[in-house]
């Protein structure tokens, strides 16, 4: 009989299933200790160094009810990220387990539980703890997004963006891509800096909707030591810290009108002035914006200057809905299947013929992004080697969830009516919410302050 090997923590609430799994799991690991509450959790864990944490979702506390796993899941990750945390969940809680599979824990275990089942996620998930032990657990942990290369598909709108991107991607020219919430600009983005000559050097990425205006100098610019209260040291801006490489501006078209004049003058002078400082600090940029509203319009409006917007578009690229290309629907499924069956350790091979149908018939308007998150929850919940029509939830599509957009022209009732929806079925992640009203992160801020929320 092989050694047993790894050290599992369990924290669990309920005494019998304590002392049910203080039985079994000491016949395959070789230590396991137990808490009846997260309470001591932070001690045990310096003390313990586990491989693998067993964690309820719920306990009588008051912290964070009702996600009490997925807090203290994000606080373990913090404090050790080698520890794989598995989740030990009520049936009603899937959707919850699901979303703390998204923020980093390594699985989820449905009471009443299956011991086979049971003992082989614990063996996994101390597998790959202990095969990270040792190594520096910053470097450890990737950004997914990093590996995502652009899939192009098969469509023509797609074939003239890539033979557009083939041109200019060699070049510095200034790159506006535009395009609805989900179509993947951020990706197209990376794609234009990995294959120009700068991939080399850093692609830096501002959310530049969501800094707000008080910080925006300072976020983009870069502060000296003393320019404010809270200014103990210097700070390099992301204008600097993109020196040499590429800076994606995000959401350019949230900017308001006042700072849009000191983004113009920076653009302009390829250089920046600290907050608080007086020199004069020369960048060297290759600038990409993007944005999922209507320039000019804006510009009509006057929300926008004109002599940004010229600024900004040197190269125009507008990127299709998903509905404009349903020919690549199946195809980018089998790449998102792929992807998070190994990243979710399941046995998913295919798309079963219900599964297709289903998937090309639906209406994506979160588009690409929309469709990634189904079929990350599919995989995630799925028991079987075929992903079937039975496994897709489209949850956006059947139950009238918000689509991107959805806050224009409607009334305060409706438009509250909305947000609350929004809101509650993104489990309070604002930044999920936000992407799918197509509003901004300081945009909703507003709205939900508006409805009390």
């Amino acid at each position: 009989m092989a050694a047993k090997k790894g050290k599992i923590l369990i924290v669990d609430d309920n005494a019998g299933i304590r002392q049910a799994l203080k039985i079994i799991l000491p016949m395959h690991f070789a230590q396991v200790e137990t808490l009846q509450s997260p309470v001591a959790l932070v001690s045990a864990l310096e003390r313990f160094h586990p491989d693998v944490v067993l964690l309820d979702m719920n306990f009588n506390t008051d912290i964070n009810t009702g996600n009490e796993g997925l807090y203290w899941a994000g606080e373990i990750k913090q404090m050790m990220p080698e520890v794989e945390v598995v989740l030990f969940t009520a049936y009603a809680d899937i959707s919850l387990a699901v979303e703390g599979m998204k923020r980093g824990a390594f699985d989820f275990i449905v009471k009443p539980w299956d011991n086979e089942k049971l003992v082989a996620t614990l063996t996994a998930a101390r597998d790959k703890a202990r095969k990270a032990m040792g190594r520096d657990p910053r470097t450890s942990v990737t950004d997914d997004a990093a590996g995502i290369r652009m899939y192009w598909g098969t469509s023509h709108a797609m074939a003239v963006i890539q033979k557009t991107v083939d041109k200019i991607a060699p070049t510095d020219a200034t790159v506006l891509i535009t395009g609805e919430n989900g179509t993947g600009k951020d990706v197209l983005a990376r794609e234009i800096h990995a294959r120009s000559l700068r991939n080399r050097r850093p692609m830096v990425a501002v959310d530049a909707g969501a800094i707000t205006e008080t910080l925006f100098e300072s976020e983009l610019f870069g502060h000296v030591k003393g320019a404010f209260t809270d200014a103990h040291t210097d700070h390099v801006g992301k204008f600097e810290q993109a020196d040499g490489g590429t800076l994606f501006l995000d959401e350019i078209g949230n900017i308001p009108l006042h700072l849009q004049a000191k983004l113009l003058r920076v653009i302009q002078n390829r250089c920046v002035v600290r907050v608080g400082g007086s020199q004069a600090i020369p960048v060297n940029i290759r600038l990409i914006c993007a944005t999922n509203m209507d320039l000019e319009q804006l510009v009509r409006q006057g929300r926008f200057r004109e002599d940004l917007y010229y600024r900004i578009n040197t190269i125009h690229i507008a990127l299709p809905a998903l509905r404009e290309r349903r020919e690549d629907i199946v195809s980018l499924s089998k790449l998102f299947l792929e992807r998070f069956a190994k990243k979710y350790h399941r046995p998913l091979a295919a798309l079963d013929d219900s599964a297709k149908a289903m998937l090309e018939n639906a209406r994506w308007s979160g588009n690409i992004r929309e469709l990634q998150n189904c079929i990350e929850k599919a995989v995630i919940l799925s028991e079987g080697t075929t992903l079937t029509a039975n496994d897709i939830q489209l949850e956006q599509t059947k139950t009238g969830v918000p689509a991107a957009g959805a806050l224009k022209h409607v009334s305060d009732a409706e438009e509250e009516r909305l947000v609350r929806e929004a809101v509650l079925r993104s489990n309070g992640n604002i930044s999920v919410a936000a992407k799918m009203l197509g509003v901004s992160r300081p945009t909703l801020y507003a709205k939900m302050k508006k409805y009390g929320l």
